[in-house]
């Protein structure tokens, strides 16, 4: 739940600032508040990595920038993040790199109207991979093979259905292919694959993730390999090929191909240069905070922070990548 839970009405945040004051004697002026600062940090469900990483965050700015009010808002994450900031509802927000390159291009089946053209990057932050696991027993060992089979994909219109969508497009196949498509979340999908309720499923996740690990554990699983020609033909550049190390999961004795998507902290151009260098600058100064809040965090890089979108990155964030040296 966001800690301005007023945000989601017409009425601004600082009008119902003021209202709450009322006539009290107050040590506030009516222009210190016209002036009040906020930064409210856009994450997702309190479960999942970008939640724990925007409280993080959230830490960090308050005191890189001590004149403002920094809040955390629990979200539905990437689709819901970026219409939020687009409609001036939020300063920085958590996403994964397809549904920016999606919500860019206006792309309505993803949930995107129109194009948000208002979207300007901060940084690439770390990587989703998409683990494509089946049981042995069903004989699945290629992407071919996974036709007729009985699939989980993720809840509709998350990351991870998206992934999906994207990455069987690519490698040819439709959900009209499929014996059956189940819309499940990943702990959902394991329970129905250990009682053979499903054949394989299909997970954006880091790798690692708890579900899978579970999954091996349980009955002897597969990881199908996506390989780089697919990656291609997915032809959007938030999609990289990428490699599951070799005893990531039991059972699971070499590397794997597959596809990994970068996410991302993106802000809007009603964001000051001063504010968005400022988010950048004093997260990677700040990493041990992010890390200390989740694992996932040990993959920010600032030297890789601009690859993978095409989206513009705000002025203010090039600044800093200028005096880093990782842009001319």
């Amino acid at each position: 739940m966001s800690l301005f839970p007023f945000s989601r009405f017409s009425v601004s945040r600082r009008t119902l600032v003021l209202g709450a004051l009322g006539s009290a004697a107050l040590p506030f002026s009516p222009l210190a508040l016209a002036q009040q600062k906020f930064i409210n940090v856009l994450t997702g469900g309190q479960s999942g990595v970008y939640y724990p990483m925007g409280v993080a965050l959230s830490q960090i700015y308050g005191k890189a920038m001590p004149a403002a009010k920094v809040t955390v808002q629990a979200t539905k994450a990437s689709a819901e993040n970026l219409n939020l900031l687009q409609a001036g509802r939020g300063e920085i927000a958590f996403t994964l790199a397809d549904s920016l390159s999606d919500a860019w291009k206006g792309d309505k089946e993803a949930g995107f109207a129109a194009p948000l053209s208002k979207l300007r990057a901060i940084a690439g932050i770390y990587s989703n991979y998409i683990q494509i696991v089946a049981s042995a027993d069903s004989g699945i060992k290629t992407m071919a093979d996974l036709k007729g089979k009985r699939i989980s994909v993720g809840a509709p219109k998350s990351g991870t259905e998206l992934n999906a969508r994207a990455i069987l497009k690519a490698a040819g196949l439709a959900y009209s292919d499929f014996a059956k498509v189940e819309y499940l979340a990943f702990g959902e999908s394991v329970e129905l694959m250990k009682n053979r309720q499903l054949d394989v499923t299909l997970q954006s996740a880091g790798l690692g993730v708890s579900s899978i690990r579970d999954l091996a554990t349980a009955v002897k699983i597969v990881v199908v390999p996506v390989s780089a020609d697919i990656v291609a033909k997915v032809g959007d550049a938030a999609y990289q090929a990428a490699t599951i190390p070799a005893n990531t999961y039991d059972g699971q004795t070499s590397d794997v191909p597959t596809v990994a998507i970068r996410n991302f902290l993106v802000s809007h151009t009603g964001v000051s240069n001063d504010d968005a260098y400022q988010m950048a600058k004093s997260m990677y100064e700040n990493l041990p905070t992010m890390v200390a809040a989740h694992n996932a965090a040990k993959a920010i890089d600032r030297a890789t922070a601009m690859q993978g979108t095409t989206v513009p990155f705000h002025p203010g964030a090039e600044k800093f990548y200028r005096e880093a040296g990782i842009l001319n």
